[in-house]
């Protein structure tokens, strides 16, 4: 009895998985990317580097998060969630240095050219900003429903998922299918997405609202991009910190 009561608080939750995988290969695609020596980490700005250690504190967060749940879920109690609520303050500090360092970064990248080739400053400025913004909306709106953990959990890995995008992008051959690979990489954020979809039908007889919710601003954020890297007011703001 004791041996199968250990085994049930060990157990990882389906949410702490989701987090671990996606957070994983999110650490993964950019590791590879400097191991095959396409981009020198060493050189880039500082600014760079601070976006990274701030993304990697997050990610660190979200997968200990998830865990603190899940042990709660399980047999942990109340010390696990309270300890979960108490860390989850963290975010409140974290968000906005992100969206920040994220701009400040995407910027530095315009005014340095040190952006992909393939990309055009329009393109590369909507990329990233609506791509923040998309995840932090998820992760304003699941701090907003902590209350209601069916929706936290759902909309606090739609967040994750949302951060694969230019983890994708270090991954998939994007100078080799552009202007397809905006679509591929919405497509395979989606099949993970797909992947809750298909708990929520096993666990609860159908989809969740907020799985729902989750691919239709997955599919949104990458509309979006594609319409405002061809609109003209746009070009013309993107040239501006391109020329500063």
């Amino acid at each position: 009895m004791a041996t199968a009561a250990g085994a049930k608080v060990a157990r990882i939750s389906f949410w702490a998985k989701m987090s671990i995988g996606v957070s994983a290969f999110i650490v993964l695609g950019f590791a590879q990317f400097g191991l095959r020596g396409l981009v020198s980490y060493t050189k880039v700005p500082a600014i760079f580097h601070a976006h990274a250690v701030a993304m990697l504190a997050w990610l660190g967060l979200l997968v200990t998060q998830s865990l603190l749940a899940g042990r709660a879920g399980v047999g942990g109690g109340r010390t696990g969630l309270t300890l979960h609520r108490r860390i989850g303050w963290a975010s409140a500090v974290m968000l906005p240095l992100i969206v920040v360092l994220a701009s400040l970064t995407c910027l530095t990248a315009l005014r340095t050219e040190f952006y992909p080739p393939f990309f055009t400053p329009a393109y590369f400025l909507a990329l990233v900003h609506l791509g923040v913004v998309a995840f932090a909306a998820l992760v304003l709106t699941a701090v907003a429903r902590r209350g209601q953990a069916d929706w936290h959990k759902r909309l606090m890995i739609g967040s994750t998922v949302i951060l694969m995008d230019p983890a994708l992008g270090r991954v998939l051959p994007m100078p080799f299918i552009m202007p397809w690979g905006e679509w591929l990489s919405m497509v395979i954020q989606l099949a993970v997405v797909l992947i809750v979809a298909r708990h929520d039908r096993r666990v609860l007889g159908g989809v969740h609202p907020a799985t729902t919710a989750v691919m239709l601003v997955i599919v949104l954020n990458h509309v979006l991009v594609e319409l405002l890297a061809i609109s003209p007011w746009w070009i013309g703001f993107a040239g501006r910190f391109t020329a500063a």
